[in-house]
C-alpha cells in the first residue's frame, strides 16, 4: 500500500480524512479519501502499489477495456461513446487548428477514439497497459498501440496533440507522466486531459457513493483549482476548460446503483438532467471536465 504523510500536490503536512468510501465496483474494500487543508487536493490514501493494482481491473464489466459488457450500463456506455467520439474529434481539430497531424492517446483502451481520428486523416499512436485492449486495437482497427514502458521510445517533440481521456487519475506517478508528455509534445502542441470533477453537483450529492471516485483505481480527485495547480507545477498552462456533458448520466446511474436503487437508470437519468442543468449555469459544477493545456514557454 502507498501511504502519504504529506499532500502529494503541495507537500503540506496538513492533511486530514475527508471521508471514507469503498470499491463499489469490484472488491468492496474500504478506502480513505484524504484532503489537504492548504490546497484542497483530495487523494486516495493507502492505495495498492503498481505491483498489486492490476487485480482491481480484472473484471469483464470494466467498460474502459471491454466492449461486450451486458446490461443497461453497458448499452448506456456504448451509446454515450458513439456520441462523444465525434465531439472529441471536433475538439482536437478545433484546439489544434489542424485538420490532420500526429496524435498520441495515452490510455487508449480498445482504440475507438484512435480509430475515429485515424479515419479523419490523423497519424495516430496509442499507449495502453491492458494486453487485451492493445490486441483489440490492432485486430479491429490496425492501430499501433504500445505498452506504457515503450512510451520513452517515442520521438521527442513528435506530437501535435496528446490526449488522456479519464486516465491521469489512474497514474501512480502523474508528475512523472506530465514530464514525459512535455518531452513528446511539440512546442505549439496541445495536451487534452479529461478528468472527473469532485467539486461537481453530482459528487457532492452522492458523496461516498459517487461512482467517479472509483477507488482504488482512481488515485487523484481533482477540482478545477487543484488541477490548475498541478498543471502549473508540471510546466503547463490551462488554455481553456470544457464540459463533457454526457458523463453525468452514466456516473449518476452507476452512483444510484451503488446506493442500492432498483431503478438506477431511471433515477440516474432524472438526476443527471438536473445536474446537467446546474453545470450549464456553472461549468465548475460539471461532473467531468476537459482541460486544454499548452507548455509554458
Amino acid at each position: 500500500m502507498i501511504h502519504y504523510d504529506k499532500c502529494p500536490l503541495c507537500l503540506s503536512e496538513k492533511i486530514s480524512l475527508h471521508f471514507q468510501t469503498k470499491d463499489h465496483f469490484l472488491s468492496r474494500e474500504n478506502y480513505s479519501l484524504m484532503k489537504c487543508t492548504d490546497c484542497g487536493f483530495i487523494f486516495t490514501q493507502d492505495h495498492p502499489d503498481t505491483e498489486h493494482i492490476g487485480k482491481y481491473y480484472e473484471s469483464a464489466a470494466y467498460l474502459s477495456h471491454k466492449d461486450s459488457a451486458k446490461g443497461l450500463s453497458g448499452r448506456l456506455y456504448r451509446l454515450s461513446r458513439r456520441l462523444m467520439l465525434r465531439k472529441k474529434r471536433e475538439t482536437v481539430k478545433s484546439v489544434t487548428g489542424r485538420k490532420t497531424g500526429d496524435l498520441l492517446d495515452i490510455g487508449s483502451g480498445a482504440g475507438h477514439f484512435l480509430n475515429e481520428m485515424k479515419s479523419s486523416g490523423w497519424n495516430v499512436r496509442g499507449i495502453e497497459i491492458n494486453d487485451g485492449a492493445r490486441e483489440s486495437s490492432v485486430s479491429a482497427f490496425g492501430i499501433d498501440v504500445l505498452p506504457p514502458e515503450k512510451i520513452l521510445n517515442l520521438p521527442e517533440l513528435g506530437f501535435d496533440c496528446i490526449t488522456l481521456w479519464h486516465v491521469l487519475e489512474h497514474f501512480q506517478d502523474p508528475f512523472g507522466y506530465a514530464a514525459v508528455i512535455s518531452r513528446l509534445l511539440k512546442p505549439e502542441g496541445v495536451c487534452i486531459i479529461a478528468l472527473p470533477n469532485c467539486r461537481s453537483s453530482d459528487a457532492r450529492h452522492y458523496r461516498q457513493f459517487w461512482a467517479a471516485y472509483d477507488v482504488p483505481r482512481h488515485l487523484w480527485h481533482f477540482t478545477p483549482e487543484t488541477f490548475r495547480r498541478f498543471a502549473e507545477k508540471t510546466g503547463f498552462k490551462i488554455e481553456s476548460i470544457k464540459r463533457l456533458p454526457l458523463d453525468v448520466f452514466y456516473i449518476s446511474s452507476l452512483s444510484e446503483k451503488y446506493k442500492g436503487s432498483t431503478l438506477s437508470f431511471i433515477e440516474g437519468t432524472i438526476k443527471g438532467l438536473w445536474f446537467s442543468f446546474i453545470s450549464s449555469l456553472n461549468m465548475k459544477k460539471s461532473s467531468s471536465l476537459v482541460y486544454l493545456l499548452r507548455k509554458i514557454s
